[in-house]
Order: C-alpha cells, then structure tokens, then sequence
C-alpha cells in the first residue's frame, strides 16, 4: 500500500539537516563550562598563592628566617655578606653564634657568641677564658691568635665590668670572636633572653662556604 511506503519514507528520508551537514552538535556547547573551568583555575591559584604567602610569614616568624652579616665583629668564624639561616626553636646553649636587635634602640641588628649563661661567672686573664673557675679553650679564636702577638681579649672579671658577680637570670653575656673591633657585652652589658631572635645554624652564601656553621667550636 501507499501508506506502508509514505511511512517507509518519511523514517527513512534520507534528509540531514544543517547543523548534521557541518559538523555542529547542539548538545555539545561547551561555553558555560570552559567558563567554569577558568574561573575554577583561577581560584586554585589564588588559593595556593594565599597559602604558600602564610607559610612564608608562619616560617619566617616562628621558625626560620635569614639574615645577612654586616661588619667584622665575627671573623673570621664569619664575614660581612655571609647569609645565614636562623633558627628560632633552637635552645640557646654556650658558644651558639646568636642574632638580637642593638639594645640602644637603632635599627641595627648584632651577630655575637654566647659566652656566658644565667649563672655563669665569667673572667679573662691573659688571653684566656674562665667560666666558673675553670678555663675553658676557645677553639674558634686560633686563627686570630697564630696571627698576632698581642692578647685578643684584654683582662676583666664579669663584676668589674657589669657590677655582677654572674650572669643574671634570662640574661646572657655575648662577644664577637673579633675582639679587637667588636661592640659586645664589654659596652652594653647583657642581653635579655627575649630579645633573641634566633641561632646561626647553616650558611647559604658564599658558596665555597655553605653548609653547617660551626659555633661550637670550644671545649670545656
């Protein structure tokens, strides 16, 4: 019958529309979601910026942080430009290389070495350290010494210079390893143990010398 063919036809029609013709697909406009897919980047990055930037002040404040050495009140244990990390966890122990800010309200920061803890009674006679009666050898100091034929470390007692007989409580007494040159504990007396912002540890710069720094360098 003519109907059976006309139904056969029209199912079968053969006819392809435009859109099938070049290739275009109605379903598949992808506009809104590339759109989505953008903004979505952009946030991530934002986000890992954001988080990478609090680590950084996290760190830097409470853990880790570097400083650059100005001046020759530590050579030769160390030099000006030298880079360091600091340490700011570390339990200050005798002999660490510390970094404070200067204690007559300039903007200046110092690099010195503990020598005295809360306690501690501290003498020089001849060239030589004494912590509580006992000498004490200065390791770090012996380059400076095989080069001059003077004392680098004129004599003293802790009360003549401070009034104290030991170090005071959350105190410590600090010196340059450069002695001849060095503003220490000699001018400004002690240092509050707040006012310690962190150990020298590990030396980035120069190259030939990073690595561990050795501020342990004497034996009791």
């Amino acid at each position: 019958m003519s109907f059976g063919k006309k139904d056969q036809y029209d199912q079968d029609s053969g006819f392809v529309s435009r859109n099938e013709r070049f290739g275009v697909d109605k379903k598949k406009n992808v506009q809104p979601e590339n759109r989505g897919g953008f903004l979505r980047e952009a946030l991530n990055l934002v986000l890992s910026v954001a988080i990478a930037f609090v680590l950084f002040i996290v760190i830097r404040t409470y853990l880790f942080y570097p400083f650059q050495v100005v001046g020759d009140s530590m050579v030769p244990t160390l030099e000006t430009g030298d880079r360091l990390i600091l340490n700011k966890l570390a339990e200050i122990d005798r002999f660490d290389i510390v970094v404070f800010p200067a204690l007559d309200g300039t903007d200046e920061e110092y690099v010195k070495r503990i020598i005295g803890l809360p306690g501690d009674e501290i003498t020089y006679f001849q060239d030589e350290l004494y912590i509580n009666g006992e000498k004490v050898e200065e390791h770090y100091l012996e380059e400076l010494k095989e080069g001059s034929d003077q004392a680098l470390t004129g004599d003293f007692t802790l009360f003549s210079l401070t009034g104290e007989a030991t170090v005071p409580e959350d105190m410590y007494f600090v010196l340059g390893d450069n002695r001849s040159v060095s503003k220490d504990s000699r001018v400004f007396g002690f240092v509050p143990a707040a006012q310690m912002e962190g150990t020298a540890e590990l030396r980035l710069w120069p190259l030939n010398k990073i690595g561990i720094i050795d501020d342990n360098g004497a034996e009791e």
